[in-house]
């Protein structure tokens, strides 16, 4: 069998890369922008004299609906026709998402424009993460948490475009159409740049047991910590700015780049430890543990610098690679099914997305003042869900019923 060179592919990985930091920023700017769009979309002003956002939560929430509707099929394209045909549609759906979306006249041309760009992120999942995996195959763990960094730095880098385009008195518009030519750069790269064979690193007799895919309760499980681990950092990436200023903050938007810091020093101290051997899976039950004692902690005390260190400490904690890390032990189980098993966690993500948002919007619109605090409520009992199912999956592990990745 001949040997194949994988290092000559680390520049594909590299620009595939880049479409999630591209991700991360799409993901995050309409959080980051809800007033605008809500005076866009003719929301009702409050008695404060500032628009209702619950209709632009819904909007963020048909994000995780489009990768729901699209996720079914978009691991299978992936296993048929190669990770760069699913990584072109994710960039082709990416770039009629932000243009898309800042010409929507109302909320409901938005919800559509939305779910094009929930399609954008399923198919980059399907193709770019299993991509990664192909190539960097010593490092199953560190791939996918590659692309944790890689949507964070989009995350961090946000905050500061965001200053830039104020600053310059240019519309909230430029950042989007900004990505929007990023990311058709992006994929007339990945376009031209040569990817390794398909499941190269799998073993024949693997190849042949993969045909039947068998979920066990442990493989259960870690579908299921997509579900909340994903709802986790959802929930206070979009809505954290109200809860800022329910407790008096002059500028929540600050939470967002404490929150993006504390991911990535989450996301590099877990890159270490898993290079020094540390068990992958027990981040799965310390991060969620974390982020829950920070939540209630957050939820009791109610000051700006708790708010900041939240952000701060459920960035590093939450959206530090939990999701990435399931998905890199699941695919440790199905090595011969990487795009139907990424899509299967995906689309429990997507679930958390459209579910999650959705009733936090009806939180948000119904709960008056309260609103805020009903959110943190839901948050730290869906993590406390997750925890639970961590520590199922690490008994299951010891007991040599679930592969580490």
């Amino acid at each position: 069998m001949e040997t194949i060179n994988y290092k000559k592919y680390y520049p594909t990985a590299l620009v595939m890369y880049i479409s999630f930091f591209i991700h991360g920023i799409g993901v995050s700017i309409l959080g980051q922008y809800k007033q605008n769009f809500a005076g866009q979309w003719g929301a009702a002003k409050l008695a404060d004299g500032s628009f209702d956002v619950g209709n632009v939560l819904i909007v963020i929430a048909a994000l995780g609906l489009g990768r729901l509707i699209t996720l079914p099929f978009a691991g299978p394209i992936s296993d048929r026709f190669g990770r760069k045909t699913s990584a072109l549609i994710g960039v082709l759906c990416y770039a009629v998402y932000f243009v898309g979306i800042v010409f929507s006249p109302n909320m409901y041309v938005a919800y559509a424009f939305a779910i094009m760009g929930g399609a954008a992120n399923s198919f980059l999942d399907t193709g770019v993460i299993p991509a990664c995996l192909e190539i960097l195959v010593e490092s199953s763990g560190l791939a996918t948490i590659f692309t944790k960094l890689a949507v964070s730095l989009g995350q961090l880098l946000l905050p500061t475009m965001i200053g830039f385009v104020a600053a310059n008195e240019l519309s909230f518009k430029s950042i989007f159409f900004l990505m929007a030519a990023l990311i058709i750069i992006d994929g007339i790269l990945i376009a031209f740049m040569p990817v390794p064979p398909m499941n190269s690193n799998v073993k024949s007799g693997e190849n042949a047991a993969s045909q039947k895919m068998k979920f066990t309760p442990a493989a259960i499980a870690l579908i299921a910590i997509g579900f909340t681990c994903t709802s986790t950092f959802q929930l206070w990436l979009n809505c954290n700015q109200e809860f800022g200023k329910l407790v008096g903050m002059a500028d929540p938007s600050r939470i967002q780049s404490y929150y993006s810091t504390g991911t990535i020093i989450a996301v590099l101290l877990t890159a270490f430890l898993m290079k020094k051997k540390v068990q992958p899976l027990k981040f799965l039950v310390l991060y969620p543990a974390i982020a829950m004692t920070m939540l209630i902690i957050v939820y009791i005390v109610k000051t700006p610098f708790i708010c900041l260190l939240g952000g701060f400490v459920i960035g590093f904690s939450a959206a530090g690679g939990g999701l990435q890390m399931a998905t890199a032990a699941a695919n440790g189980r199905f090595p011969a099914n990487k795009g139907k098993i990424t899509s299967i966690i995906m689309i429990a993500s997507s679930l958390a997305n459209y579910i999650i948002l959705n009733i936090a919007g009806i939180l948000t619109k119904n709960g008056g003042a309260e609103g805020p605090l009903h959110v943190i409520l839901l948050n730290i009992g869906i993590t406390f869900i997750g925890i639970l199912l961590a520590v199922f999956v690490n008994s299951q592990y010891r007991k040599g019923k679930v592969k580490a990745s």
